[in-house]
């Protein structure tokens, strides 16, 4: 009989995201959860029987917490704002499981960033109607442009790229928020991409 392993999964996934957190998900090996567990690499492949074992359930752990900063921004009194500043915070505060979750290339099981802004925009769709009294298409074409901006912003953060303050990003999306809603509602056609480019143009720079 193998002998009992001192260490419960929990702590040993713990533990794994304390490395990848100091070291990115490339620094997780087999030595560096022992020494971060101040044990041998025997208990860890007791309990995984490899280091993929290890990474899946890290993986799972960095959408959880993921997912604490997502409901909290589904909370704040306008949902599809809070959402956007939410998962800036989680670029600023979690680097490294940002880098996990969204800057991994996607082979199909990944929490990928597109398929999060897919998840989020039926979550806050009813507020974005609610609110702007807007069609579900336009509501759906609203937090696809915003979210883009903020998945840029939140990249730039992690790369170590972005000059810009929690305000100064507030009054970026607050900007490109009023840009795209007013474009919904005065420019015909504008949700369906049926508008005329030009005629919106030179109705811009003309007196």
């Amino acid at each position: 009989m193998a002998p009992k392993n001192k260490f419960t999964k929990e702590e040993m996934v713990e533990a794994a995201l304390r490395v990848v957190r100091a070291k990115g998900i490339g620094g997780l090996t087999a030595k560096t959860l022992a020494d971060e567990l101040g044990t041998s690499t025997q208990p860890v492949f007791t309990a995984f029987k490899s280091m993929d074992g290890v990474k899946q359930e890290v993986y799972a752990a960095a959408v959880r917490v993921y997912d604490g900063y997502t409901n909290a921004g589904l909370q704040e009194k306008i949902p599809f704002l809070g959402v956007g500043m939410q998962y800036i915070r989680f670029a600023r505060e979690e680097p490294e499981l940002y880098r996990v979750l969204f800057l991994t290339k996607p082979t199909g099981k990944e929490h990928s960033a597109m398929k999060a802004m897919g998840h989020l925009q039926e979550l806050v769709r009813p507020t974005l109607t609610a609110i702007y009294h807007i069609s579900a298409e336009e509501a759906d074409l609203y937090f696809r442009d915003l979210w883009l901006v903020v998945h840029s912003l939140s990249t730039l953060i992690v790369t170590g790229d972005c000059p810009y303050s929690d305000l100064e990003i507030g009054q970026i999306l607050t900007g490109f928020s009023i840009s795209i809603c007013k474009s919904i509602k005065e420019i015909p056609g504008f949700a369906a991409g049926t508008f005329d480019r030009d005629a919106a143009f030179r109705a811009l720079v003309s007196e």
